[in-house]
């Protein structure tokens, strides 16, 4: 013991974190019976210093008392160990800020591995796996080179760091890139190719898996019960010939009768899948690993065979589950062979916030989310999708739109042209008609249009509606863009997607429609504002009739249309409440965990600094904007709605800080406080800004609205920056009639709708010159001091 404590002590002092405890022999062996983690961690000991025949007494009496007897209990509990890490850490290896050790495909996932391997075939290395037949040369080096490149990251991640950090964050990708030698290559920035290398390594560390699962089912499935109990849905079958030759269904998933199949006929490397899919089987880890062996028999021969293009379109088009029969042709790597131009984007992250993943499992998202949608899982999330998702004429078109709407990412030009020149060549070797494959490449490279138009742009100006319909010119084209886009912003990660921006889009949706002739929507904008003041009415059943005048006829057209009802209902509260108190400022919290966002309603009375006024408090208050809408009373109120991110996960302690927020602007209107001084403390960027760069951009347009100037500025967010844009306007004299904050990430597009102090459009050039000026000042300052921080 005392040796003991002075190894400790002399470890501690070197500052090593150590995990400890000292046992006998027999200690040792009755509580690995007992604890995996202590039969995890006898499993690699290794002799270090002392008497080597204490230790070859512990290695004997183990391998004999401890793994001979558990081998199975013991490969079903690690395997479950691991399952349940990666629910924890997110599910997806795809995520774009990835836990290197924790995470799917991460060196836990190789430690988990060589565990198994050791207590189920008694070997030390992967060269002896090898030696036993259970892997090749190629795959016992792949196991080198993954567990290579994982710990070189991980120890340059704790150098960089100076701590025992796991998380692959932006802030730390660009310098690990430069450390580990990657450079810019064509449109590829030296850290998406270093990101790149990341995720096909972990893609190759499940490919390792399946192989080594495979070989573990091969040997021990029937006898070893444990085993049986932890691979999912084994159902205890006898063999089972399918009708196409080659095929069998194997304990109820779908396997090969020979290892000869696919050389056979390289079509049944597209043909496992789809009948998979067609009989809702699972894939054989055996089958797999003869797939993974195999992959070199895709070739342009195969990818212009008209039976594997027939079998490919079915695939993705099925109304079973696409995403997950497409997901398990990318993971053994067929479908990024078999599409070459998908192949590219495998495991290619895009450098920013906005995207949780990288573009293949984007893309793959995507078509998951249009099936449910199809399926008719996601009816109250999206009512309007689903309700015309069945009266589409082009389901293959929409299909292979959605699937290839990122596919030219990374490349030089822009990714919705390349895409749709890619699709045209797609669609004719898929076997679509013409005019489905035109309809198909029309909607790749226009797949952001209705998202932009939505959050970016003005609905309740009708310019904007007469320009999407001539961009848009059909009905069917509008429904598809509408089921696309839906999915295509649902899939970008947890959180993006949320009711406000489901209610814009069905707004543009409803407005355009009737310019376009279709059949959903043939009442007018004014019959159904009337239609939905009834249904305010109605839903404020109660209310003695002098307040119901009040909020009924407090608001426009506008309004109307585009707030969803129960936050017209909560509005309402919000007015009878500042009435009857007579107050001059009134602001309202809602916080909302499931979109990660916090709203602040503000009703005051309105003057042209007031948005300035309310972006500044809650600059002040450190709370990231990611949205605002402004609206105006009938009686002079300003009704504006701030969405804010949350900060806290506990609803509890948000609407605490929320509160505050909402404090410090009623506080700041009132004149309490001085805006100005409590913004000085707040005028560093934020920390997860730093490592991005975009170039900032300012555009005036005088052609988008029949009575507004709209001035878009584009650039890298930060804390206070709307507010300094809005302030900007204001000493411009220029009064806003509407903005449109939207982020996407890091990058921030703010659109304003102005008129100068006379009501009339910026037409004069020196006079938009000013305004660039100014604007690109306050970015540039912004920029700055991103820098400087």
């Amino acid at each position: 013991e005392s040796v003991a404590e002075y190894m400790l002590y002399m470890l501690w002092d070197l500052g090593f974190k150590v995990g400890h405890a000292t046992r006998n022999v027999s200690e040792c062996i009755r509580l690995s019976l007992a604890d995996n983690t202590i039969r995890t961690s006898i499993l690699e000991a290794r002799y270090l210093w002392g008497d080597i025949s204490l230790f070859d007494e512990l290695s004997t009496r183990f391998q004999t008392e401890v793994v001979a007897k558990t081998r199975a209990e013991f490969v079903a509990a690690k395997l479950e160990e691991r399952d349940e890490r990666h629910r924890r850490q997110g599910e997806s290896r795809y995520l774009v800020e990835p836990n290197i050790k924790e995470g799917k495909g991460g060196l836990r996932d190789l430690h988990t591995l060589m565990w198994i391997v050791r207590a189920h075939y008694d070997v030390e290395s992967y060269a002896e796996l090898e030696q036993r037949g259970v892997i090749t040369r190629e795959e016992r080096l792949l196991f080198a080179k993954c567990e290579a490149f994982l710990w070189a990251v991980r120890c340059h991640l704790h150098f960089l760091t100076g701590r025992a950090e796991e998380r692959l964050g932006f802030e730390v990708q660009t310098e690990l890139a430069r450390r580990l030698g990657y450079t810019s290559r064509g449109r590829l920035a030296a850290t998406e190719r270093f990101m790149k290398h990341y995720f096909l390594i972990a893609k190759s560390v499940g490919d390792l898996t399946r192989i080594i699962c495979a070989a573990l089912e091969f040997e021990e499935a029937k006898e070893t019960p444990g085993l049986t109990r932890f691979f999912r849905s084994w159902r205890l079958k006898g063999r089972k010939q399918l009708s196409e030759p080659g095929f069998i269904i194997d304990k109820g998933r779908i396997n090969i009768d020979s290892e000869d199949v696919f050389e056979k006929d390289p079509v049944n490397l597209i043909r496992f899948f789809y009948l998979a899919d067609r009989h809702n089987l699972l894939l054989h880890p055996g089958a797999i690993k003869q797939i993974t062996r195999s992959l070199k028999l895709i070739n342009k021969e195969l990818r212009h065979d008209p039976e594997a293009n027939r079998l490919f379109i079915k695939i993705l088009t099925t109304q079973n589950d696409p995403e997950t029969i497409l997901r398990n042709m990318n993971e053994t790597g067929v479908l990024g062979r078999f599409i070459y131009d998908f192949g590219r984007i495998v495991a290619l992250m895009q450098f920013n916030m906005y995207h949780h993943y990288t573009v293949d499992e984007h893309l793959l998202r995507a078509l998951g989310v249009l099936s449910e949608i199809e399926r008719g899982e996601l009816t109250d999330e999206h009512p309007l999708a689903d309700s015309i998702i069945h009266t589409i004429h082009n389901r293959k078109a929409l299909f292979l739109a959605v699937f290839a709407h990122d596919i030219a990412k990374g490349r030089p030009e822009s990714h919705s042209v390349a895409g749709a020149r890619i699709v045209r060549r797609l669609g004719r070797r898929l076997g679509l008609e013409p005019g489905e494959t035109e309809t198909a490449a029309w909607l790749v490279e226009n797949h952001l249009l209705m998202s932009r138009v939505a959050q970016e742009r003005d609905l309740h100006d009708f310019k904007t509606i007469q320009n999407f319909a001539h961009d848009v010119q059909s009905p069917e084209r509008l429904k598809l863009l509408l089921i696309l886009t839906v999915a295509d912003i649902k899939a970008v990660g947890p959180g993006v997607w949320n009711g406000w921006k489901g209610q814009l889009l069905r707004t543009l949706f409803y407005e355009a429609e009737p310019l376009l002739g279709g059949g959903i929507t043939k009442i007018s904008r004014k019959e159904r504002a009337a239609s939905a003041r009834q249904t305010l009415k109605a839903a404020l059943k109660g209310w003695d009739e002098a307040d119901l005048s009040l909020v009924l006829n407090a608001h426009y057209e506008a309004y109307l249309l585009n707030v969803p009802l129960e936050k017209q209902v909560a509005h309402c509260e919000l007015i009878k409440k500042a009435r009857a108190q007579n107050a001059p400022v009134t602001v309202s919290v809602n916080t909302d965990a499931f979109q990660g966002v916090t709203e602040l309603t503000v009703y005051t009375p309105d003057h042209p600094h007031l948005l300035a006024i309310i972006t500044g408090a809650c600059a002040a208050s450190g709370a990231d904007i990611s949205g605002a809408q402004v609206y105006t009373t009938s009686d002079g109120f300003a009704l504006d709605i701030i969405t804010i991110y949350r900060q806290f996960d506990d609803d509890a302690d948000e609407k605490r800080r929320a509160a505050q927020v909402a404090q410090t602007i009623e506080k700041v209107l009132r004149g309490e406080i001085r805006l100005e001084d409590i913004l000085k403390k707040r005028r560093t960027a934020k920390r997860s800004i730093r490592p991005f760069t975009i170039a900032p951009q300012v555009i005036i347009d005088n052609d988008s609205s029949n009575i507004f100037t709209l001035i878009e500025v584009n650039g890298l967010d930060r804390p206070g920056l709307l507010y300094a844009l809005t302030q900007g306007l204001f000493e411009l004299n220029l009064n806003i009639g509407s903005a449109h904050i939207v982020t996407y990430g890091e990058k921030v597009v703010d659109v304003f709708y102005v008129k100068d102090s006379f009501g009339h459009k910026i037409t004069n050039a020196a006079k938009q010159q000013s305004v660039r000026e100014k604007l690109m000042e306050i970015i540039e300052t912004k920029k700055k001091s991103a820098r400087a921080a």
